[in-house]
């Protein structure tokens, strides 16, 4: 038959032609290649049910994968392409042995498929249809922080969130994180990763709203972006290649304000909105990526509504995971267009969670999961992502997903399109698992015995992070010591409280707290208690939870720690370790409560709080009721132990908020622009002419390049720095100036952007004369300046003058824009100079003489006194005038330019004096009548 043979063939080779293209800026290596044929042989040996169990990624519950159980079935029977392990599953043991079960788990998994393939166990033909051997892929989202959103919650090195690493402005950071994340989990066998989240939290939720929080690296899409490359970076370089990046969550629900897997949320942004911020992120780990290792392999769609998201406002599309045509116009951007037709692979967010039941499932509905898992397959979702899904009437989510998977397997053999499109995602899948392990084999699958001794030892790079990510928040830095004053000492009192939020590792397992009621107050007798340094003394110390403190501002003390509010009343300190504010259990708002409801109890104290969550839940009467509020953002034992650190003064928080806080006016745009007080580095540029990248280089030795008319003078910036002295975003606007002639010559300028810190222009030089170059980029006004004389008979060597980093108004040339998106110069009249101290004191002069010629006419013609006030009014007069036209604004200015006869200001002047004498004259008249009246 046609169908069956020729059509797939062509199919087939279209799809692997598309492979094989290369991406712009990453080269793509021969092991690509070769992984994309063999792939491509090994479909053509599939049945239809072996191609679609490849779309999907299930999960299952309990700790073991035995020939009699669901999870067995399905990856041998039904030959599902992978899982996803999970905490709420039970798909892990703890707190004892976690890492050991766990890996067992995942080889038993493995080894089940192998087997299955090695006996032909086939559905319908168990011996009859050959079985290929195809790894699974074995996920997990583990995000850093332990609970809530880590599944691992034990064993592991004790690693950060995003924001954490955020906070310290440092990429170095986010790729050692990647690379002790991705050595662990590839130790254990998994090969598939859920994350990082690259979300832009461009929209804080600090009342009942619920954002990403510290889920994500903050709020600046520069940053983000940046963060996100070196955390891929480190999990490929770590994994050897071994894990697939999925990043998460596509297109961005920074602007979010609930979970998406209670509702699917509604954001009002346009696509262009879209691609300025959310989008930008997930550019530079696809198509614009600058190596292999920075390159996602796959995107994790969210389940996210758009209104406006073509420009109409009141059209707002169906969840981007179902929306074909929303997903195709995302995808069909440049910079993913060219990652998707390189292999990246697109993964359905999960299509059993209640958002999506609550979305296809309203309004009495049933929920067909069958159609619903269609509609996702069908708008572009390459890898289907099915936890615990249950249709209408099905007994359990097993039955349902053998219903889909039967369903998928019909429809590929009746539907010509529909094969074609399970065949174009299977062949991205299998690429992908042979790009990981070359040979389909279980010793290429299975991590090597001695990998996993290695797991958990990476302590080190916990504290370092917490080192740098600890920020104060407020006061301020200088205000910080007269504010608090000494740490606390033998004799002080100190009270801890903390927002204690348990977990399980399954749900037979064992309460654990990782920030536990007597987290804090432990570490501080650990560092500076009788068996250290002696600094405090245990009798004085003491710790509740935020729900005791609750309950004894809810008044119910028969349950409470005895003497509870004595004890507060008598300490010098109260301590507060704050958690997620919004998360709803008894006692998360106690600090705010007794902010508010119990000043008596804080009357005298020093009020220190801790945040090893969001920075953002305090409101500004909040924080002005501390003493001191610091930021940790995590609350790994790392952090910890910094925060009993800053408490007792040996530490210097040096971290920056990477997320704006209303609250204390930090807002974090401002924040990343120039920093005014700098003084922008200007050099001579000498690397090559065609290159954009790389770090400004001075002239090596004694080398100084001379220049003549005609040549072309390459310049280059240094780093430009924002508030906090890091390097400002990309696409910061810089403008090179360029006088020539000195005073009243003609000005030219430059307007380009800055990479990497750094903005370069080239100046091609057309004529002889002083040539003067600085920078610009507001509100940093203050370059190095560069001189060149350059003359006919001899070329100009360059000389560098640094300015003192006073921040001061400097001329700025205005242009109008170009349309054209490049470097652009103008041609600008050089303003004629301001006053100068000799016209000062000529004015001066001129002003003094005509007030004493107006005095003796007073004098003459009245009296002294009269003299007096009209020689006083008519010097006032006179100094206004002199003022106005002297004032540094652009009307002053222009006055100053319209007269080049130097008459002209002596008559200005004396306009001023006479009419600050017929103020004298209005004066004299009305108390003469007022005299005359009284007679």
């Amino acid at each position: 038959m046609l169908r069956s043979d020729f059509l797939p063939r062509i199919l087939l080779s279209l799809a692997l032609a598309m492979t094989l293209v290369s991406v712009p800026k990453v080269t793509v290596q021969s092991q690509s290649d070769d992984a994309a044929q063999k792939a491509l042989q090994l479909l053509q040996t599939l049945t239809p049910e072996q191609r679609v169990g490849q779309l999907f990624l299930v999960t299952f519950k309990g700790s073991t994968a035995l020939a009699d159980s669901n999870i067995h079935q399905l990856i041998t029977k039904y030959r599902v392409g992978g899982v996803v392990l999970q905490a709420k599953n039970n798909n892990f043991i703890g707190p004892v042995d976690t890492i050991l079960q766990a890996t067992e788990l995942i080889q038993s998994l493995q080894t089940s498929v192998w087997d299955a393939s090695a006996n032909g166990a086939e559905s319908g033909s168990a011996a009859e249809v050959e079985s290929p051997y195809i790894p699974l892929f074995v996920g997990i989202s583990q995000e850093g922080d332990n609970t809530p959103n880590d599944q691992v919650l034990s064993g592991l090195s004790p690693l950060p969130n995003l924001m954490a690493i955020g906070a310290t402005w440092d990429t170095r950071y986010a790729e050692d994180v990647g690379k002790v994340m991705g050595r662990e989990l590839s130790a254990m066998g998994f090969n598939l990763y859920l994350g990082p989240s690259l979300d832009v939290l461009d929209v804080l939720q600090t009342g009942s709203g619920e954002d990403l929080g510290t889920r994500t690296f903050g709020s600046d899409p520069f940053w983000v972006a940046r963060m996100g490359e070196a955390y891929i970076r480190g999990l490929h370089q770590g994994s050897s290649n071994q894990l697939a990046v999925v990043a998460k969550h596509f297109p961005g629900r920074g602007g979010s304000d609930r979970p998406s897997n209670e509702e699917v949320a509604t954001v009002r942004k346009s696509l262009e909105q879209l691609k300025q911020i959310e989008l930008a992120p997930f550019f530079s780990v696809t198509g614009a990526a600058q190596s292999v290792d920075e390159v996602a392999d796959g995107l994790l769609v969210s389940h996210i509504r758009y209104q406006g998201f073509q420009g109409n406002i009141r059209a707002t599309t169906r969840p981007v995971s179902f929306d074909q045509a929303a997903l195709e116009q995302i995808l069909s951007l440049p910079d993913f267009a060219r990652w998707r037709t390189s292999g990246g692979i697109i993964v359905s967010d999960d299509l059993g969670s209640p958002a999506v039941r609550k979305f296809y499932g309203s309004a009495g509905q049933s929920f067909d999961a069958r159609q619903v898992v269609r509609t996702a397959f069908l708008a572009g979702n390459d890898l289907l992502y099915m936890d615990e899904i249950l249709s209408t009437g099905d007994e359990d989510s097993f039955t349902t997903v053998k219903r889909v998977l039967e369903f998928f397997a019909q429809k590929y053999r009746e539907d010509t399109a529909f094969a074609q499109k399970v065949d174009a995602s299977v062949l991205r899948l299998l690429t992908m698992k042979y790009k990981m392990y070359g040979e389909f084999s279980l010793d290429a699958v299975l991590p090597l015995p001695d990998d996993v001794e290695q797991v958990g030892t990476a302590n080190e790079i916990g504290f370092e992070i917490a080192q740098n990510a600890a920020t104060l928040i407020s006061p301020d830095a200088s205000e910080l010591i007269s504010t608090l004053g000494s740490p606390p000492d033998q004799r002080d009192r100190i009270v801890f409280f903390t927002d204690v939020q348990g977990s399980r590792q399954c749900s037979t397992c064992t309460e654990e707290f990782v920030l536990g009621k007597e987290s804090l107050m432990n570490a501080v007798l650990r560092l500076y208690g009788p068996a250290a340094s002696g600094q405090v003394q245990p009798y004085n110390l003491e710790s509740y939870s935020f729900s005791e403190l609750a309950g004894l501002l809810d008044g119910v003390t028969e349950e409470l720690p005895a003497d509870m509010e004595t004890t507060i009343r008598d300490a010098q300190w109260l301590v507060f370790s704050m958690l997620n504010s919004r998360v709803d259990h008894g006692g998360s708002r106690a600090l705010q409560r007794i902010l508010s409801e119990r000043p008596d109890l804080l009357q005298g104290k020093r009020i220190v709080a801790f945040a090893f969550n969001a920075p953002y839940f305090l409101d500004a009467t909040d924080i002005s009721k501390l003493t001191a509020y610091y930021g940790l953002y995590s609350k790994t034992p790392a952090f910890v132990d910094v925060a009993a650190r800053l408490l007792m003064q040996e530490m210097t928080p040096v971290g920056s908020l990477p997320v704006s806080v209303p609250s204390v006016g930090y807002d974090l745009i401002q924040v990343t622009m120039p920093d005014p007080k700098q003084v922008i580095p200007l050099l001579i540029d000498l690397q090559s002419p065609a290159s954009n990248m790389g770090t400004p280089v001075s002239p090596p030795g004694d080398v100084n390049p001379t220049f003549s008319v005609g040549d072309v003078l390459p310049l280059v910036t240094g780093e430009i720095v924002d508030h906090n002295g890091h390097m400002v975003p990309d696409g910061t606007v810089v403008r090179f100036l360029f006088t020539l002639g000195g005073e009243g010559g003609t000005a030219q300028q430059i307007e380009t952007v800055t990479t990497n810190g750094v903005a370069r222009a080239t100046y091609p030089i057309q004529s002889q004369g002083l040539l003067e170059i600085r920078v610009v980029s507001d509100p940093a006004t203050v370059s190095q300046i560069l001189r060149l004389d350059i003359r006919s008979n001899q070329a100009a060597a360059v000389t560098a003058i640094v300015p003192t980093p006073v921040i001061t108004e400097a001329f700025v040339p205005t242009i109008t824009p170009s349309v054209v998106a490049q470097a652009t110069e103008t041609l600008l009249e050089t303003p004629k100079p301001k006053p100068s101290m000799d016209d000062w004191l000529l004015s001066m002069a001129e002003i003094w003489l005509a007030g004493l010629l107006v005095y003796w006419i007073g004098n003459r013609l009245l009296s002294v006194k009269w003299g007096s006030r009209w020689g006083l009014l008519a010097v006032i007069g006179g100094i206004i005038s002199y003022l106005g036209l002297s004032v540094e604004t652009q009307q002053s200015l222009s006055q100053w330019q319209q007269f080049d006869d130097p008459i002209a200001p002596f008559v200005l002047l004396m306009v001023g004096v006479f009419a600050g004498w017929i103020g004298g004259l209005v004066w004299w008249q009305m108390e003469e009548r007022k005299s005359a009246e009284e007679k």
